[in-house]
């Protein structure tokens, strides 16, 4: 792979990398902000309306998946990228200037609804825009391993607001973080963004796209164009139905799980997902070039297997943990199951529509399955929890898992996909989702 191909994940990871820091930080720090926000005595209740608000955005994801999988069809993939992360960076400036309920009373709560919104318009738009160009600029025997870098970047942004706020807990007092010391991140989101907008406006455009000729331009990313492509949305849905539910579970979700529920401290709940993620972060590429050599239906089906029938005994050890270590292989553990699916997201999402209507195929069905099942796993969690059947919510994650993993098994492989070639020829555009596995 050369260097121009390393510049060009470089630039595609580096925007991702800050739209998920902005986007995960107004979770890891909701232990943090919820009580400025929504008053009372319940800290489940008030992290039950900051997840509310979370939801609200995943719920924003497929409006943005049309609006922003068009733009990057019409309009290019730099366009997209670059508009994606402009939006968020106006979305996190939103949130660093909210004021509290003591100064404005749900007035502030209202702000924070709007830029969830706002963020949600942008990661609806830059998941598939980032797909679709890390999977179009690069080898195509080395597609799984490019790819595999938007979980990385994704969670990089994650392991950086992490860092960030141990380094806040270690450096500031209690009350000082619930007073101010939350507003921080955002700030260093919304500086982040405005340094990758400007790498954005100058990286290079997916060749794949510049080349594509054999879409019209006025049917590129047009609903139309996806309709006749609806098994492969369908598909997409019902892939990342389980997958997505399982990532936020031991990503967003499991911080607050192990404070609200393990009765670990806030600060060692931190430093557990911090140092899990790390490792996490390191072996995407790993993942990501085996399914170049073994394809991608055997890693995707190893993660159906383990999610499925691991899920409810991992988060049941969880839930009595006491102390750092176990904490943290039980953590790690479930990260390296969900690995497999992680690492190959978005490259299979993307090898199943043609270039004029890739960003948009991969965009709005994938939003669509984010805020029904990712959007809502915190809110989900919590809701169980609050009605003291917190187990029901292990099912839950286990039997997404369930579904997506029939879907795994009775697909096609997409590893030798020609995505020059998909939507020439119905042979070529090949209804992946009603062939049967090979």
């Amino acid at each position: 792979m050369g260097r121009e191909h390393w510049k060009k994940i470089w630039v595609g990871s580096a925007g991702n990398m800050v739209e998920w820091f902005d986007w995960f930080v107004y979770a890891s720090f909701a232990t943090y902000f919820a009580a400025a926000f929504f008053p009372g005595d319940n800290p489940t209740a008030q992290l039950m309306n900051t997840a509310g608000i979370f939801a609200v955005g995943f719920f924003m994801r497929p409006v943005g998946g049309w609006l922003l999988g068009r733009y990057a069809d019409r309009k290019g993939r730099k366009a997209a990228l670059t508009l994606t992360v402009t939006l968020m960076s106006a979305s996190a400036i939103l949130i660093a200037a909210a004021p509290t309920y003591a100064v404005a009373g749900y007035g502030g709560a209202v702000v924070l609804l709007i830029a969830r919104m706002l963020q949600g318009l942008s990661v609806g738009g830059e998941y598939a825009a980032s797909a679709t160009y890390l999977t179009e600029a690069t080898d195509p025997r080395k597609r799984g391993f490019a790819s595999s870098f938007q979980y990385v970047s994704m969670t990089v942004g994650q392991i950086i607001g992490l860092a960030l706020q141990i380094l806040l807990q270690r450096t500031m007092s209690d009350a000082a973080l619930h007073s101010w010391g939350w507003r921080l991140p955002f700030i260093v989101g919304a500086l982040g963004a405005a340094v990758v907008f400007y790498l954005r406006r100058t990286m290079l455009e997916s060749e794949l796209y510049e080349e594509d000729g054999h879409s019209p331009a006025a049917d590129r990313g047009t609903l139309t164009a996806l309709w006749r492509h609806k098994r492969e949305a369908g598909l997409v849905i019902a892939l990342t139905m389980g997958g997505t539910l399982a990532y936020y579970t031991y990503t967003t979700y499991l911080t607050k799980y192990l404070s609200n529920t393990a009765g670990l401290p806030k600060n060692t709940a931190t430093l557990v997902s911090f140092c899990a993620l790390v490792i996490f972060a390191c072996i995407q590429p790993a993942a990501g070039a085996l399914s170049d050599r073994v394809g991608r239906r055997p890693l995707l089906i190893t993660f159906g297997v383990c999610a499925t029938f691991l899920t409810v005994p991992i988060m049941t050890l969880l839930q009595h943990v006491g102390s750092f270590w176990p904490a943290f292989g039980l953590a790690l553990f479930a990260l390296v199951m969900i690995t497999p699916y992680t690492a190959l997201s978005a490259v299979v999402k993307a090898e199943l529509f043609p270039t004029g209507v890739r960003a948009l195929g991969v965009a709005l069905p994938y939003a669509i399955a984010n805020s029904l099942f990712g959007g809502t796993a915190e809110y989900v969690a919590l809701w169980f929890k609050d009605a003291g059947h917190e187990s029901g919510f292990y099912w839950y994650v286990a039997g997404c898992a369930a579904v997506s993993l029939v879907v795994y098994a009775a697909m096609r492989e997409t590893r030798d996909v020609d995505l020059g070639r998909l939507g020439h020829d119905d042979a070529a555009a090949g209804d992946l989702s009603s062939v049967p596995a090979s």
